[in-house]
């Protein structure tokens, strides 16, 4: 079975969980940037949870189906269409063959998971079939859909059915206003005990420099530094440092002015202090914001971060044992 692209939405590529173990040679994890979202629709639809996905940011894909297959979207909220009918978002449904699928406008959140029975079927490259863009590794080429590609998926399928559906109480969507649970990190002492206070005081907003590599946020006041000698190599600006390695969700501050949260695609390593690093438990709702929307940063202590991650993983298992 192949899926025709007649348009390919905005930024719609190939991605499963992603490649972990080579963070160390330089690439990243790539992979799904909400996990959750990109797991869900593909229980939807009978597949494993990691199976390969699209990951459609903002703006939908036109896709014609040349066989009949059971399709679920899930994560941000846009609306899927079958010859023109809607359908309804973290349900399964059937795309005859013949048939197209499409979407209409984003009405919440900015990253869509379509799953196909099947999964995407494309070589995995070092383990997964997850499409890095920066680095030109895996999914589709290794690049984002175009108009014209033909998306071969897989023949093994599960036992599924149209109208499963996801319970409201476990779908996981941005509020208006958002809050990112954030650990101190390791250069937390290069700031002032007030600028501590402020950057959590402070309201952020989301740049519109929002992508795989990394979110930007704005509004907040300045960091004040603390004074030093520079080290030999870190240069004369007080946010650069020695060069050091990059957790994931690492929050780095270049001039001390905008903080960027590094997301999937990031380098693992560079020469900006790391004020911090958002939890792995929102990492999720770091990929559904979108340009604009209001940010609160929450400093939490690593037993809070641990039990976050460990309500995450109770979620992630109920929601399985719903599909099962």
């Amino acid at each position: 079975m192949a899926i025709e692209v007649i348009k390919p939405g905005l930024a719609t590529s190939v991605q499963d969980l992603g490649r972990p173990g080579y963070y160390h040679l330089g690439i990243p994890l790539s992979g799904g940037m909400d996990r959750y979202a990109l797991q869900a629709a593909n229980l939807l639809v009978g597949n494993a949870p990691g199976e390969a996905v699209l990951e459609a940011v903002f703006l939908g894909p036109e896709l014609r189906f040349t066989s009949s297959a059971l399709v679920a979207v899930a994560g941000a909220e846009l609306p899927p269409k079958v010859d023109g009918e809607p359908q309804a978002t973290w349900s399964a449904f059937e795309v005859k063959a013949g048939q197209t699928l499409s979407f209409d406008y984003l009405r919440r959140g900015a990253r869509a998971y379509i799953a196909i029975a099947g999964g995407i079927d494309v070589p995995p490259v070092l383990g997964s079939r997850s499409t890095y863009l920066l680095g030109a590794l895996g999914g589709f080429d290794g690049r984002a859909l175009k108009a014209g590609d033909e998306i071969a998926v897989g023949t093994e399928q599960r036992s599924a059915a149209a109208g499963r559906s996801v319970p409201e109480a476990l779908r996981r969507l941005p509020a208006v206003a958002a809050e990112l649970r954030v650990l101190p990190g390791l250069y937390w002492h290069r700031v002032t005990e007030a600028g501590h206070q402020q950057f959590f005081e402070d309201t952020w907003k989301v740049a519109p420099e929002a992508d795989r590599i990394g979110y930007r946020f704005r509004g907040g006041r300045p960091l004040p530094f603390v004074e030093r000698r520079p080290p030999f190599g870190a240069g004369s600006d007080p946010s650069n440092i020695v060069d050091s390695c990059y957790p994931y969700g690492s929050i780095q501050v270049p001039g001390g002015t905008e903080p960027i949260v590094l997301h999937r695609d990031a380098v693992s390593g560079g020469g900006y202090f790391m004020i911090g690093t958002v939890i792995s438990a929102d990492m999720d709702l770091v990929g559904q914001l979108q340009p604009h929307t209001i940010v609160r940063f929450v400093s939490v202590s690593l037993d809070q971060a641990l039990a976050a991650r460990r309500d995450r993983h109770r979620q992630l298992d109920e929601l399985r044992q719903t599909l099962a």
